[in-house]
């Protein structure tokens, strides 16, 4: 019986801080699993190493689910971001060794493909419509059949989801040693938001998907009312329009309007996301393999989400390593309510130390048919690019208090 010899966490900045897991068997096998918790990604590293890797250390790497068992429970304290992220670096690596020894890809694992490829959206802005169509004409260009729209608010340079530069330019949201703070107004986003999705729709029409991202800026009435206002757009969903602590709060949205609502991307438990999947309080979950637990944990939640029509919507953007999304578009090709999966590109650095073989093809993710999850890591590659600190902005009300939503 192989056991686990080895597991060590390398931290690298290729254009984004990446927490990588890399576990080895007395075989000679290794895996890897993503531990990157954006702005955070030294408290999953510390957890690691101080925590979790000397739990590891002669264990069969087979037994996955007990070894998932195994670290949520006997924590004791169960559950947050920290914990799950670290929980997931250990699951997906163990994915990873088990499909390499197996000699097939995980997707094979998780039970065959149930779809080709995984139809993915794409994230056009700009700073005012006539740039935003222009971009949305480029993703088009591209054969994305889903595509995110956000617009700068006039007067609200903290307007989220804008990139800065050219439209080949790659999004990149977080920055600096500090959070930047920047200026909100609920209210003109509000009264923009509608002109700039109908232009979208008047120039391009309703042969491709739609979406729209509030980044929980709003209160239960107003999502409600930009949801009415935008019906006739008919968006693929509303993503994040509300805080989700208060899970029944998306009760009032629902009764609101038909617009499609999806929210999950900081869930990290199947608890977080329980009442809003069984009361079908939301149509789209968008939990994380690297924050939610990992391959095995996800798989849950998408599985419960089955049992209610709703269905997956995964976060991917450039907090998730390509080993994280290597794993997402392994389960996203098996599990049969699959909905569509976020894709942003890495910075050209990032493939300078990670090289996925997952392809990009007419719109959708096609995962690697190597054994395991199909993607290496350079360590040589990943020491050129030290830690180093970005965070997320920090919204502030016109009065100049933090932005609670």
């Amino acid at each position: 019986m192989a056991t686990i010899t080895e597991a060590t966490v390398i931290v690298t900045s290729p254009g984004r801080n990446f927490v990588t897991l890399k576990v080895t068997t007395s075989d000679g096998v290794t895996g890897l699993g993503d531990a990157t918790l954006n702005g955070r990604e030294l408290a999953v590293a510390s957890y690691l190493e101080d925590h979790l890797i000397p739990l590891l250390i002669g264990r069969d790497p087979a037994r996955i689910e007990d070894m998932w068992q195994y670290l949520y429970k006997g924590a004791y304290w169960r559950r947050g971001p920290v914990t799950m992220t670290a929980i997931a670096a250990v699951d997906t690596a163990l994915w990873d060794i088990k499909g390499k020894v197996a000699g097939m890809p995980v997707y094979d694992l998780l039970g065959g493909k149930a779809r080709d490829g995984a139809m993915v959206y794409g994230h056009a802005s700009g700073g005012d419509i006539p740039e935003l169509l222009d971009d949305v004409a480029h993703f088009q260009e591209m054969g994305y059949r889903a595509i995110r729209a956000q617009a700068a608010v006039p007067g609200s340079p903290g307007t989220y989801g804008i990139r800065h530069g050219t439209v080949a330019t790659v999004y990149e949201p977080a920055t600096g040693a500090l959070p930047e703070e920047q200026p909100w107004s609920t209210e003109a986003y509000l009264d923009f938001a509608p002109r700039y999705l109908e232009a979208v729709r008047e120039r391009f029409g309703f042969d491709f998907h739609l979406l729209h991202d509030v980044h929980h800026r709003l209160s239960p009435t107003e999502a409600g009312r930009l949801g009415r206002s935008v019906e006739d757009l008919r968006l693929f969903w509303m993503e994040d329009p509300t805080p989700a602590e208060l899970q029944e709060s998306f009760r009032q949205i629902r009764q609101s309007t038909t617009t499609p609502i999806a929210v999950g991307e900081v869930f990290n438990s199947i608890w977080d996301c329980q009442q809003l999947i069984t009361e079908r309080l939301i149509d789209y979950i968008r939990a994380s393999v690297v924050h939610a637990g990992g391959i095995t944990h996800l798989r849950r939640i998408f599985h419960l989400a089955e049992l209610y029509q709703v269905r997956t919507g995964s976060h991917g953007a450039t907090d998730l390593s390509p080993v994280s999304m290597s794993a997402a578009v392994h389960l996203d090709v098996t599990v049969p309510n699959f909905g569509v999966q976020e894709y942003m590109a890495h910075d050209p650095l990032t493939h300078e130390v990670f090289r996925p073989t997952y392809e990009l093809r007419d719109g959708a993710l096609h995962p690697s048919e190597a054994p395991g999850l199909g993607i290496e890591l350079d360590e040589e590659a990943a020491a050129r690019f030290p830690y180093d600190p970005k965070y997320l902005p920090v919204s502030r009300r016109t009065d100049g208090s933090v932005h609670d939503w």
